[in-house]
């Protein structure tokens, strides 16, 4: 390809998928130092982040990825903020938290499956249904707090009445449940239901949907 051009030279190597920054990136580089080599790099070499390490790192990842980066830490010669970056930069991997789900058994994925398939098929054969979603929240006299930020700047200790020093906890607080729906376009009153009640389809049949 002697004496052709930057474009010409893109061309001829289109089928081989070589980005033209990197055909440009390399000419000007022959033409300013006579090789294609990389440039002497200013610094201390990177004699840590090993291809090495970095296998034995996705090895490790792989078998038990909930091992945490300051345990890995521990096991390897490297500090564990650039064991993090090996992780993010190098390896391309992320950290997420492990979320909370419901607990669904074998028999109830598959119910759950034909009960969607079931709305599928109804919301396309009728244009008139409406969804109603709702739900039920306890609510408890406990009074609510957060150790961390409910404080108190005092002095002395001993002065402080016990109405404020302390918080009152019972074992089985009173307690009121309600139930709500909502809707696309409405949703529905608040209905408080009675103690000891269990909801369950039969409730939603029998109280709840002819209080509505």
């Amino acid at each position: 390809m002697n004496g052709s051009t930057q474009s010409e030279i893109s061309k001829n190597l289109k089928n081989e998928k070589i980005n033209r920054l990197f055909i440009y990136r390399t000419i000007k580089r022959y033409n300013d130092t006579k090789s294609v080599e990389d440039k002497p790099r200013s610094g201390r070499p990177a004699t840590v982040r090993t291809r090495a390490l970095r296998e034995k790192l996705r090895s490790k990842i792989r078998r038990n990825p909930r091992r945490s980066i300051r345990k890995m830490a521990r096991e390897y010669p490297v500090n564990r903020e650039t064991l993090r970056k090996m992780i993010h930069e190098d390896l391309g991997l992320k950290s997420l938290k492990r979320q909370t789900v419901h607990h669904l058994t074998p028999t109830l994925r598959i119910k759950r499956l034909e009960r969607c398939k079931k709305l599928l098929r109804r919301l396309i054969n009728e244009d008139s249904v409406q969804i109603l979603f709702s739900d039920e929240k306890i609510f408890t006299v406990d009074e609510a707090t957060n150790r961390q930020n409910d404080r108190m700047i005092v002095s002395p200790c001993k002065d402080i009445p016990e109405s404020i020093k302390f918080i009152d906890r019972v074992q089985r607080p009173l307690s009121v449940m309600v139930w709500a729906g909502v809707s696309a376009d409405s949703r529905t009153k608040l209905i408080f239901v009675p103690q000891g009640v269990k909801i369950n389809s039969q409730t939603y049949k029998e109280s709840l949907f002819l209080s509505l």
